[in-house]
């Protein structure tokens, strides 16, 4: 049949067609989206622009106290305690590296179970996430897997294709309400997760000092899913957020800014 030959011929002319498109689409897409991943994450309206010199000050909460005498730091305290161990652990794990020993082990026990139960009672739904999570979470959440130098660790890919170790609870959280509907009467959704917290910070042995800029720690995370109807919902949380955390450590009896 003529008309049969014909429409297949056509057929085969289509299908040629949309390789080509499909190929150039994919093209497209790729250049496309690394260029969005360029874009930065919005900041706050009122965060000064530079660096650290144009911060300013906001508030300060208590006194500082003053000593007659030189005070120790944290790492000198801790293991003159023998609570806190950091050093002679390049064989075992690397430079960055810490073991919490004794009353420092209950001590980070303490203040993760103080602040669960703190946001608990304030309505914040518990919830525990994943700490291996695909590339295109934590690109959603504004961070860049394959950045070099890296912030975040990659498993193996020829074992395990496109997994990371989560540098924070708040990319697992993420990922929970990635391509999920939320009813507007639900929100705002308010989420508390203690998690392990994996950082490529530096690698050497020189700096920083202590317990600061480690590769692992333990962290309690406030996340907010919020609407938009108003403009104001999200910076309304933010300020209620800020406001548990000076509850928080004024609680806990601490002087701070």
């Amino acid at each position: 049949l003529p008309e049969l030959a014909a429409l297949r011929e056509r057929g085969r002319s289509l299908r040629e067609q949309l390789r080509v498109l499909e190929a150039e689409e994919s093209d497209l897409e790729q250049r496309f989206y690394l260029g969005a991943l360029q874009l930065p994450n919005r900041t706050h309206p009122a965060v000064p622009i530079g660096d650290q010199s144009q911060a300013r000050l906001v508030e300060v909460v208590g006194e500082k106290p003053v000593f007659d005498f030189k005070p120790k730091g944290h790492l000198e305290l801790g293991e003159g305690l023998d609570i806190i161990r950091q050093k002679r652990l390049s064989h075992v794990s690397g430079h960055r590296s810490y073991y919490l020993c004794g009353a420092g082990a209950l001590l980070q026990h303490a203040l993760v179970t103080f602040t669960l139960r703190k946001l608990l009672s304030k309505g914040f739904l518990p919830m525990t996430v994943p700490d291996l999570l695909r590339g295109a979470v934590f690109e959603g959440c504004g961070v860049q897997p394959s950045a070099a130098p890296s912030p975040v660790y990659a498993i193996d890919p020829a074992r395990f294709e496109d997994l990371c170790l989560a540098g924070t609870s708040e990319v697992g959280i993420a990922g929970y309400f990635m391509d999920h509907a939320v009813q507007l009467q639900d929100l705002p959704i308010r989420v508390v997760c203690s998690s392990t917290c994996y950082r490529a910070e530096t690698d050497t042995g020189r700096e920083p000092w202590g317990l600061y800029r480690v590769h692992q720690f333990t962290k309690v995370e406030m996340f907010g899913v919020t609407a938009a109807e108003r403009g104001t919902e999200s910076e309304e949380l933010l300020d209620e957020f800020l406001g548990l955390q000076k509850e928080i450590f004024s609680e806990l009896g601490l002087h701070y800014r």
